[in-house]
């Protein structure tokens, strides 16, 4: 099985074969189609990863003529199973509109008179889409040991069943991102790694910027008052758990009328991302909850 580049000298290999009179071990030549650019005309090249930002190779390469380092799949965050279901549908389908796939499936279902006759564009961005789907299917203590990495070098230092709380809670949210031509656009959290960015308020508190569009629009003239109420009704409890907070919490804002959940987030988090407020609160713990809300009243005024 090769790439239909070689199919123009398949006869002359089949006449070798004959001539060398090995015509009982000649192979059956199948040839799959060529992978396309995912913009343009001709088929994928490295140059295209470095231009669009994905990987070509299976892991970093790194020429040895002039230094380049060329970026791979397992250093990007990919994980095994989602490159092949990945792949293995790039010019072939199993006839139907199945996509994820296991290898034992794969191998069950693959058939060559399947495959397409005509080049397969690469659409990196269904790549993604496939890790994405293989991460979520994963139980939350197996994002654990890259997400630990990735905190340890941004110098916090925390614990596994800390960091599959915080998965727990962010792994569905959503991220912004800018692509190669500075667009600004979203999608699905797709690696461990794109997690940090929004999961660094769970280890750092925030520092709060009154220009921030959220702080702006939430922090209110009555919100350090409102926050006072709360941080004094969060300090007479000593069940810090969220269905205890939200039993507290709901019964004084029926009493009093106030809704302190942005100007909560405000305080926790510093902008307007993050989980469920109980959840949050819950996670850092009553003395760091305080701290905080103390501290933004202070700076926010």
């Amino acid at each position: 099985i090769r790439g239909e580049e070689w199919l123009p000298s398949a006869p002359l290999h089949v006449l070798l074969y004959e001539a060398f009179g090995w015509t009982d071990s000649m192979p059956q030549f199948a040839h799959l189609p060529l992978l396309l650019k995912p913009v343009g005309n001709g088929k994928l090249s490295k140059r295209d990863g470095d231009k669009l930002g994905f990987p070509v190779f299976p892991l970093e390469w790194h020429n040895p003529e002039n230094g380049d380092i060329s970026s791979g799949y397992r250093e990007k965050g990919y994980l095994p199973q989602a490159v092949i279901n990945f792949l293995a549908l790039l010019g072939w389908n199993p006839g139907n509109d199945q996509e994820l796939m296991s290898m034992e499936e794969l191998i069950n279902l693959f058939d060559l008179t399947k495959c397409s006759k005509s080049g397969a564009r690469f659409d990196y961005q269904k790549g993604i889409w496939f890790n994405q789907q293989y991460l979520l299917m994963q139980d939350n203590m197996a994002w654990v040991p890259t997400f630990d990495k990735i905190l340890r070098d941004n110098g916090i230092v925390s614990t596994p069943e800390q960091e599959a709380k915080v998965v727990e809670m962010m792994k569905t949210k959503v991220i912004e991102y800018f692509d190669n031509d500075g667009n600004k656009k979203k999608r699905n959290i797709s690696f461990v790694s794109d997690l940090w960015p929004l999961t660094k308020f769970f280890f750092v508190a925030p520092e709060y910027n009154k220009e921030d569009k959220f702080v702006a629009k939430n922090w209110k003239e009555n919100s350090a008052a409102d926050m006072q109420q709360l941080a004094k009704l969060l300090g007479t409890l000593d069940d810090f758990s969220v269905e205890n907070q939200k039993k507290h919490i709901d019964a004084w804002v029926e009493n009093t009328g106030i809704h302190p959940w942005n100007a909560w987030r405000v305080a926790l988090v510093g902008t307007g991302q993050g989980p469920d407020m109980y959840d949050l609160s819950a996670f850092l713990g009553k003395e760091e909850t305080l701290n905080r809300i103390h501290s933004a009243i202070k700076h926010l005024g």
